[in-house]
């Protein structure tokens, strides 16, 4: 089997794998420039993107949206004509804003869940980019393709299946996730690929999909190509390349990381995710942590009633006060022993 390239429409990537969007911070311009430099598709995770500029405590969208654009071009840079997107969270407040901005500001490709992006296509009317749904089951797949039919007359670009074993927040329920080894999901995968053939068929054009989650090795992407996956999205193994934009405290934490230290946690509004326990998560355990300032990042999430503000958390594990932060993984994180490069991985990995 030899990895063939990644075909969106007009766009080609070289190699087929997508470097999965992770915030607040780890995933901005130098990681996604670097990805997109080496044949794969980069993608800057829109998640509180501005939290290091100046306005950012005054004025946080406003500050958002002016850093989509900035480390859009600043990764494009970078990439030297390489593919580079962004992530952007459903359930982000003002989302039909970030979704303009990254237009905007020339992403080549939307990738969004936390939520079905139902009003996605009418957001990118007029540009080019490319967007994705990101989907966990065959009936999120059936739903949104139904929508974005119906109610615009499009389909998806492509794909981006998010199995159990990926890191941040998850489309599962806790149940599933604690009882992981008993989920069948390569038969939901065959399911959703067969699901989106009736729009292939539609639209006269083919829908590539992108498996991610607990994508490690070669092997994993042999396995998911053979699945019928025409491409791979892989986060957790790009942390610890010197490109990554998160602190070098951030990327220790995943090379000390032991697999009992890898637990699903529940965040402040409601979802399921994958974390590395900390100091951070213990004192929640202990009990609340009040939020004295809201960032507006998250629509269903009341600071009133949260158990510790997300953003802070989040902020503070990137930046690397990793006592008072919260830093997601994904369930390979304990496999991971020394730092690398994103040139060094994309030749471990390709074949």
């Amino acid at each position: 089997m030899i990895m063939q390239p990644f075909v969106i429409g007009d766009l080609v990537a070289r190699i087929p794998i997508i470097q999965g969007g992770m915030g607040v911070g780890v995933s901005r311009s130098k990681l996604a420039g670097a990805v997109a430099r080496e044949g794969g598709i980069g993608i800057i995770s829109t998640a509180q993107i501005g939290y290091d500029e100046p306005d950012f405590n005054k004025h946080q969208i406003e500050s958002n949206l002016s850093a989509v654009k900035k480390h859009i071009r600043l990764a494009k840079e970078i990439a030297q004509g390489g593919i580079v997107g962004v992530n952007i969270m459903m359930a982000t407040k003002q989302y039909d804003k970030y979704v303009k901005a990254a237009c905007e500001g020339g992403a080549d490709v939307i990738i969004s869940g936390a939520g079905l992006p139902v009003s996605l296509p009418e957001l990118v009317k007029g540009f080019k980019t490319k967007i994705a749904p990101i989907v966990s089951s065959i009936k999120a797949a059936a739903v949104i393709l139904k929508m974005w039919d119906r109610k615009y007359n499009t389909t998806a670009d492509f794909l981006v299946i998010e199995g159990p074993r990926a890191g941040g927040h998850l489309g599962f329920t806790k149940e599933q996730l604690d009882h992981i080894d008993e989920l069948d999901y390569d038969t939901e995968i065959k399911g959703i690929i067969e699901c989106k053939k009736e729009y292939e068929e539609k639209y006269n054009r083919k829908i590539p999909v992108v498996i991610g989650g607990g994508i490690y090795d070669q092997e994993d992407i042999k396995h998911a190509l053979e699945l019928g996956a025409d491409g791979v999205q892989i986060a957790t193994r790009f942390v610890v390349t010197e490109e990554c934009d998160a602190s070098e405290a951030y990327k220790r934490a995943y090379l000390e990381a032991k697999e009992e230290d890898i637990k699903i946690v529940i965040s402040p509004v409601g979802m399921p995710g994958r974390a590395i326990i900390n100091p951070f998560l213990k004192t929640v355990k202990q009990g609340r942590i009040p939020v004295t300032k809201c960032f507006n990042c998250l629509e269903h999430c009341n600071p009133k009633e949260t158990p510790y503000c997300i953003t802070t958390a989040l902020i503070n594990a990137v930046e690397g006060n990793l006592a008072d932060g919260l830093i997601f993984c994904g369930d390979n994180v304990h496999r991971l022993k020394e730092m690398t490069t994103v040139k060094a991985l994309f030749e471990e990995l390709v074949f």
